[in-house]
């Protein structure tokens, strides 16, 4: 048995974890997918990373810990390391921070702006609605009708605090990292997110199917994944 953790992005809540949880709990694992502050105007990185710590309450000692962190939640996941121990930690269509870097400097400071004008190219030329046109169409499109419209619920308006404020870490910890990367997430060029990995982390990525949110159109594949990357650490 093991303790997965998952860390969501910003701008929204935990709800969008519940199809995973699903399929790893009938695997006899704990699940803990904690709503971190996002519209909190006075929580700052450290408190983000203590909530998501938090969450495991008494359920640690011995057990294996697998944090998942997806999007901007790879700003999170890594800060956790020095609060709890994590034995294995999954970047799923995860944000790669660098030392110093600030999340609001990222989208610079990683090329981005020049993936997303690619991506929107192509996807303007294959005939695909842009985002501000139908935002079901740019990041849901792989997941099924009905949860694609319940996530359009649980948006937020994100607090700026944590993006003006640098990476605390010195280097990424020492912790066994996989990344998983959705191949057609059209916010995060695929492309774009694996060429960051290999830069920032020298790790090559894998690819599985799904948009911007692959655990809720793929959570059967999602949790095969993850048990092989966990059963791997044996």
């Amino acid at each position: 048995m093991a303790i997965y953790l998952l860390i969501h992005g910003a701008a929204t809540d935990a709800w969008y974890w519940n199809p995973l949880a699903d399929r790893l709990h009938e695997r006899g694992h704990d699940v803990v997918a904690p709503d971190l502050p996002c519209d909190d105007e006075t929580a700052d990185l450290a408190v983000y990373a203590d909530v998501a710590a938090g969450a495991i309450g008494d359920l640690g000692g011995d057990t294996q810990v697998v944090a998942v962190a997806h999007s901007f939640g790879g700003f999170i996941a890594p800060l956790l390391c020095s609060r709890i121990r994590v034995d294995l930690l999954v970047l799923l269509h995860a944000q790669v921070p660098s030392p110093g870097e600030t999340p609001g400097e990222w989208w610079t400071a990683s090329g981005y702006g020049a993936a997303r004008q690619q991506q929107d190219e192509a996807d303007a030329t294959a005939g695909l609605p842009a985002a501000d046109e139908d935002l079901i169409a740019f990041a849901l499109h792989d997941t099924p009708r009905h949860l694609a419209e319940q996530m359009l619920t649980h948006q937020k308006d994100q607090a700026g605090k944590p993006f003006d404020e640098p990476w605390p870490l010195p280097a990424w910890p020492d912790v066994h990292t996989r990344v998983l990367l959705a191949r057609g997430d059209r916010f995060f060029p695929v492309d774009f997110l694996h060429r960051q990995v290999a830069e920032r982390l020298s790790i090559e990525a894998e690819h599985m199917p799904g948009d911007h949110h692959p655990m809720l159109g793929h959570p059967d594949q999602l949790a095969e994944r993850l048990e092989t990357y966990r059963l791997a650490l044996d």
